[in-house]
């Protein structure tokens, strides 16, 4: 792997969705997620990083020093047992090992870090290790996303559904072979998410690199590309925006960059937006203070 990352990062994700569910509440019966002092949509930063994983799989196909740690249908502690073989450790003996090598916490995280790119990336609870009493159990990710919000207060709708059969023959002789359901949808919805990557992380603990950076960019943009279902309709990421500071500790607060990023209606005559040319997104880069760069992926 190469070098951490010398400079801090903010963020700014632009996506839409048309017609589909961009992130489904399981407690309100899978219904789109939906502030309700404001009406503006969620979607979860679990939901998205996710996404991002689900891509870093695709791309990288589990070639070494890219695998996924949180990925469905492997438990966590199958991929945690592969740091105590490697290490020459186990269960039993983690505890007598660590009093004969102080730093076997330190080396059982860079072996998860150096293996895993989503630890790398976002850290990781590795409850193994937490049981075990290493220090090393919960690893702090650099990059860390918010909860993404529409712009503007977003409509749920549901739509009833059909099928014209049944799972059994029985189900048709006492049902008969329509039956009735809901599919939730947003007829569009404009969303905006702000993130953070933090080089001192990166240094101290995780050792994400340049390399890892440039394939989080690939990823963000890429998201929604290879994740496509009749759920979430047609969803697509239309900007990154992204503010690099020349230090690792950063030259502004992180809302002073935000801030200067504005996303407005062309048109406030009342009507909703229905596509993302309804709207202007800008950057005022003459209000960015010394030291930050702007760079515009989309």
């Amino acid at each position: 792997m190469s070098e951490p990352i010398k400079n801090r990062y903010e963020f700014v994700i632009i996506f839409d969705v048309e017609n589909g569910n961009p992130n489904g509440d399981p407690d309100a019966g899978n219904m789109p997620r939906v502030d309700p002092e404001t009406g503006l949509g969620i979607v979860t930063d679990v939901c998205l990083k996710r996404k991002i994983r689900n891509y870093v799989e695709t791309v990288k196909e589990d070639a070494t020093g890219w695998r996924i740690y949180v990925k469905d249908g492997v438990p966590l502690n199958r991929s945690d047992a592969e740091a105590y073989t490697a290490l020459d450790v186990d269960e039993k003996t983690v505890k007598e090992k660590k009093k004969q090598d102080p730093q076997l916490d330190l080396k059982i995280r860079d072996w998860m870090c150096q293996n895993f790119y989503d630890i790398r990336t976002f850290g990781a609870v590795m409850t193994t290790f937490v049981k075990a009493a290493l220090n090393c159990g919960q690893v702090r990710g650099p990059v860390q996303l918010g909860f993404a919000r529409s712009v503007e207060p977003v409509a749920p709708q549901a739509l009833s559904i059909s099928r014209i059969t049944q799972a059994t023959q029985k189900d048709i002789d006492e049902k008969g072979s329509h039956t009735f359901g809901d599919k939730y949808i947003i007829p569009y919805g404009l969303y905006r998410c702000e993130g953070y990557i933090s080089a001192n992380l990166a240094r101290k603990t995780t050792g994400f690199s340049e390399e890892d950076l440039s394939l989080l960019w690939e990823a963000i943009l890429n998201m929604f590309e290879n994740d496509r279902s009749a759920a979430r309709g047609k969803m697509a990421v239309r900007d990154l925006i992204i503010f690099r500071h020349d230090s690792e500790l950063g030259c502004a607060p992180a809302w002073k960059l935000f801030e200067a990023v504005k996303v407005e209606r062309k048109k406030n005559d009342g009507s909703p937006a229905r596509a993302y040319s309804d709207y202007t997104v800008t950057v005022d880069e003459d209000s960015l203070p010394t030291g930050i760069t702007v760079t515009r992926m989309g």
